[in-house]
C-alpha cells in the first residue's frame, strides 16, 4: 500500500507539516522531498525533525513518537569499562576530525543493516553543516589512531546525535560519554538519539514521549549556542577522566 505523504516546496524555509501529522506506522514518518539545505537542515532539527533515508529513496523527515534521548548527565558505563577506561591511553578531541568521523559512520558494518543510510549526498550536506559551524564531532584517538566517534548537530543549546561508530571495543561509548561530559558541563541538558534503539537502552539512553521532547527543544533552541568549531573549547581529555560516575 503506497503512502501519501506531504511534499516540501522548494523554498528552503517553506514550513514543515506539523509534526503531530506524522504516522505512527512507520513511527514519526512526516514529509518527503525538499532538499538538504543549511537552512531546510537548520530548520528541522529546531522542530525536532530530521532526515533519514536510503539510496533511490526520496529524501524522508522523520519525528518519532516517543523519541529516545540521554541526559547529559545520565551516560551509564558499566563498572566494568570504567575500570578499564581508568587505564586506557585514549584520549578525546572535538572537531578535529569531522570529515573522517562522518565517513567511519558510513563505511562501520552494523548487524542487520545492509548499505548505510549516510550517503554520499548525507555526507556532503553534513560537511555544509559542519563548516558553518553548526555540526560537530567528537573523536576518540590512540596516538593519532581514530578508533570511535560521534557527530551531530547542534541548534542553540540542543544537541541532536546522528551517528557513532567504533573502529575499536568502546570506542563508541567513550565517545558518547565524553560528548556528554563536555555539553554537561555547558549546562546543555539533552543529546537527541532519535529512534529507540536496545543498544543505547545500555548506556543510559532514555524515551521521552514526542510532546515532552519539543517542549525542551522549543527552549533550548533559542538558547546562545557554542558558534564556530568547538576544538579549542573541548580541549584534549583523557579517556580515563570518564572512568569515574558523573
Amino acid at each position: 500500500m503506497s503512502i501519501a505523504l506531504p511534499w516540501l516546496e522548494a523554498d528552503p524555509l517553506a514550513p514543515f507539516p506539523p509534526v503531530e501529522s506524522a504516522l505512527r506506522d512507520p513511527n514519526g514518518l512526516l514529509a518527503a522531498g525538499g532538499d538538504l539545505s543549511v537552512p531546510r537542515l537548520l530548520s528541522a532539527y529546531g522542530r525536532g525533525i530530521f532526515p533519514w533515508f536510503s539510496e533511490g529513496e526520496p529524501i524522508l523527515w522523520w519525528s518519532p513518537d516517543p523519541r529516545m534521548v540521554f541526559r547529559t548527565d545520565g551516560v551509564r558505563l558499566s563498572s566494568k569499562f570504567r575500570r578499564q577506561l581508568r587505564h586506557s591511553p585514549w584520549t578525546l578531541r572535538a572537531d578535529t576530525a569531522f570529515e573522517a568521523v562522518i565517513a567511519a559512520c558510513a563505511s562501520t558494518p552494523r548487524p542487520g543493516q545492509r548499505g548505510t543510510w549516510i550517503t554520499r549526498e548525507m555526507q556532503a550536506a553534513y560537511l555544509a553543516l559542519h563548516r558553518q559551524g553548526h555540526a560537530h564531532s567528537v573523536e576518540v584517538l590512540d596516538g593519532e589512531a581514530l578508533v570511535g566517534g560521534i557527530y551531530g548537530v547542534a541548534v542553540g543549546q540542543m544537541f541532536f546525535g546522528e551517528s557513532m561508530f567504533s573502529a575499536q571495543s568502546g570506542g563508541s561509548k567513550v565517545a558518547i560519554a565524553g560528548l556528554a561530559h563536555f555539553l554537561h558541563r555547558q549546562g546543555w541538558p539533552l543529546i537527541d538519539a532519535q529512534v529507540e534503539n536496545p543498544h543505547l537502552q545500555t548506556l543510559g539512553a532514555l524515551s521521552m514521549p514526542r510532546g515532552d521532547f519539543l517542549h525542551i527543544v522549543r527552549h533550548q533552541v533559542q538558547q546562545a549556542t557554542l558558534a564556530g568549531p568547538w576544538d579549542d573549547r573541548f580541549g584534549t581529555l583523557p579517556a580515563s577522566a570518564l572512568a569515574n560516575p558523573a
